[in-house]
Parts: structure tokens; sequence; C-alpha cells
């Protein structure tokens, strides 16, 4: 099996992380997959944002929560698309990979790839309490468990999230975690490899998935 290449908020080094500029650069590039950010504006519509804030990206001080979504488009200049407008792009280009840093986003995720019919091209990681939230919305959601530690996830998580990926902060991965949870039927994927060391070492450990801002880069080294 290919080494699945997941571009990072899209192409963050060409275009702005988690714009459709950004997106579209990351799926020319080869990227089968672009994982995106999904929070919530004040009147609840879902959004592309990594931060609770505006102001690394947009250089406002305001809360994300704190503003409807037509406020966010004034603000932005319409740069922060909606979740809606992310996978109208994606209709017959590529895959996303939802990022739910906030719980409360989560319905409304699930009901806009639903509205899209995009559950086909569509998985998720995030926050734990933003998966049990994805699970008891879609039964059928392609689930990436996030894992920032070694200690295996408990038996009652796997069960109420029932994942098909481990997704782990590169660091921890081994060849020994990564053959222990594929002996435990899951694939592995691994994020944010960005050196062209870390993504050899992640692939000989024998990863199916990588995660990078450096989409081209990693490409290029394992051919995927």
């Amino acid at each position: 099996m290919a080494i699945r290449a997941v571009a990072h908020r899209g192409d963050p080094y060409v275009h702005r992380e988690n714009t459709l500029p950004s997106i579209r650069s990351a799926w020319r590039a080869g990227a089968p997959t672009v994982e995106i950010d999904v929070r919530l504006t004040r009147d609840g519509v879902p959004v592309l944002l990594h931060d609770a804030t505006l102001e690394r990206l947009w250089g406002h001080r305001r809360m994300l929560s704190s503003v409807t979504a037509e406020e966010l488009r004034s603000l932005t200049g319409g740069g922060v698309p909606t979740l809606a407008e992310a996978l109208a792009l994606a209709d017959g280009s590529g895959e996303l990979f939802l990022d739910l840093p906030d719980p409360a986003a989560a319905g409304a995720a699930v009901a806009a790839v639903h509205a899209a019919g995009a559950g086909g091209r569509v998985s998720w990681c995030g926050a734990t309490p933003s998966l049990r939230e994805v699970r008891r919305a879609d039964p059928e959601a392609e689930i990436a468990l996030t894992w920032t530690t070694l200690t295996p996830p408990r038996p009652a998580l796997l069960a109420a999230v029932t994942p098909r990926w481990l997704n782990y902060r590169f660091g921890l991965v081994t060849p020994e975690l990564v053959a222990r949870n594929h002996a435990d039927g899951y694939l592995v994927s691994a994020w944010t490899a960005d050196t062209t060391w870390t993504m050899r070492r992640l692939a000989r450990a024998g990863v199916d998935s990588i995660t990078t801002n450096r989409v081209r880069v990693l490409r290029g080294l394992v051919g995927v």
C-alpha cells in the first residue's frame, strides 16, 4: 500500500492556510488528501480556521465564535471559506481530512458533509470529544483517532469511536508502534512531518499516511 500524502491545511508555503487557493494548490501538487480545520462562527456556520481567533492569519483580535459568517466574510475579504465551499471545491478534485479542534463544530460539520453528499470523500480527526460526536452523528464516518501519547487508547474509547486509523504525532512513531497497531487492525497516520529526515523515518517505520506542510517534498521522497 502506498503512503497517503496529506497536505496540512492545504499548501501553506504557497497560499495562506485553510483557504480555497491553498487547497487547490495542494491538489495540483499531487496530494490526494488535504487536511483542513473546521470551527463555528457565532451563528453556527462551519468555516475553515485552525485558531480560535482571527489574529494570527487575518490580523483581527476577534474570537471566531464572536462573529457571524457575514461579519467574517467582511473582516477577511471572503478569505475564510465555509466548509460547504470547501466541499464543493472537493467534488471531483480530491479528498478532505477534517480536523475538529472544537467539539461544538462536530454536528454542523457532519450535517454539511451529508448535505454535500461528500461522505465518501471525507475523513475526520481532531479532539477526542469531537470524534465521539462525529461517530454519534454518522455511524459510517471514517475516523482517524488523534493520539499524542504512547499509552494505547482505552478499549472503551476505541469501541465508542471505532476509528479506522490511529493518528499519531510524528515523534511518537516507531516500527514497533506501527506493527502493533497494524496487528490490531488499524491503519497508522502521522502528523506533521516537514523535514526529509522525518519523512524517511516514518516511511521506513511503515506508516500508511503522512501529513505535511511540504507535500511536494513528501511525494518526491516516497513516491506518493
